[in-house]
C-alpha cells in the first residue's frame, strides 16, 4: 500500500539540504543512497518553496 505523503512541503528549507549534500559529496558520499534520499528531499523542498514563491536566488 502506497505511504501518503506528509504536510505538504518540506520540514528543511532546499538550501540547507543542498549545504548537506554539497558536504556529503565532498566526503566522496556521491552516489550514496544517502545522497540520494537528500536529493529527493530536496527536489520537494524546492519544488515546495517554488509553488510559494519563497525561492532565493542560488549563489
Amino acid at each position: 500500500m502506497p505511504t501518503t505523503p506528509a504536510a505538504a512541503g518540506s520540514a528543511r528549507p532546499a538550501s540547507v539540504i543542498n549545504e548537506e549534500i554539497r558536504g556529503l559529496v565532498e566526503q566522496g558520499g556521491l552516489g550514496s543512497e544517502t545522497y540520494l534520499e537528500l536529493l529527493v528531499e530536496w527536489a520537494a523542498a524546492q519544488r515546495s518553496e517554488t509553488l510559494r514563491g519563497d525561492v532565493a536566488e542560488a549563489a
